[in-house]
C-alpha cells in the first residue's frame, strides 16, 4: 500500500553586504547578499525542511549543521540532492512541492522558471510538480523593511 506524507518548512536570512542572492538555486544580481553559513538559499532550505519533516527525519540543521566547516558556503542545491537521497534510503520519493518566497526586493518573477527547473532536476521529478511563488509583505515586517528574505515550503512524499 502506498503511503503519503506532507511536510512544511520555513527559513529566513538577513541581508548583509554582497552583490547577489541565491534563491531556488538561481544566482540573482542584487545590491546585497544573505548572511548564512551556506549560500543562504532560504527557498531551498525551507524545502529541505519540508521534505525532511514529511519523512520524520528532523530538519536541515540536524543533517547539515552550521558548525560544520565543510559546509561553509555550500551550494544549497547539493543539500537538496542529499536530502532526496536521505528520503530514498528510507523508501520515500517526492511527489510535489510548493514554495513561497517573501521579499520586497529583488523582484523574482523572471527567475521563477529557472528555480522550478533546478528544483525539479535536483528532486528527480517533473517540472509540473514544482511550484514557486514570490510575494511581498507590502512594507510590513522584516521582509517589508528590506531586512531579509524568508521562504515557506510544503512537500508531499510517497512511499516507494
Amino acid at each position: 500500500m502506498t503511503e503519503f506524507r506532507i511536510g512544511q518548512g520555513y527559513d529566513a536570512h538577513r541581508f548583509q553586504d554582497g552583490d547577489h542572492v541565491t534563491l531556488g538555486g538561481v544566482r540573482i544580481p542584487f545590491d546585497r547578499g544573505l548572511a548564512a553559513h551556506s549560500d543562504g538559499d532560504v527557498a531551498l532550505h525551507a524545502l529541505c525542511d519540508a521534505l525532511l519533516g514529511a519523512a520524520a527525519l528532523g530538519d536541515i540543521g540536524r543533517h547539515f549543521p552550521d558548525s560544520d566547516p565543510a559546509l561553509r558556503g555550500i551550494d544549497s542545491r547539493l543539500l537538496l540532492r542529499r536530502v532526496r537521497q536521505l528520503l530514498e534510503r528510507q523508501g520515500w520519493v517526492p511527489v510535489n512541492v510548493d514554495l513561497t518566497i517573501v521579499c520586497q526586493a529583488p523582484r523574482l518573477a523572471r527567475h521563477i522558471l529557472a528555480m522550478r527547473r533546478h528544483i525539479a532536476d535536483d528532486l528527480a521529478i517533473e517540472e509540473d510538480r514544482v511550484n514557486v511563488k514570490a510575494t511581498t509583505t507590502e512594507g510590513m515586517g522584516f521582509e517589508g523593511r528590506g531586512e531579509g528574505i524568508s521562504a515557506q515550503a510544503v512537500a508531499l512524499i510517497r512511499s516507494r
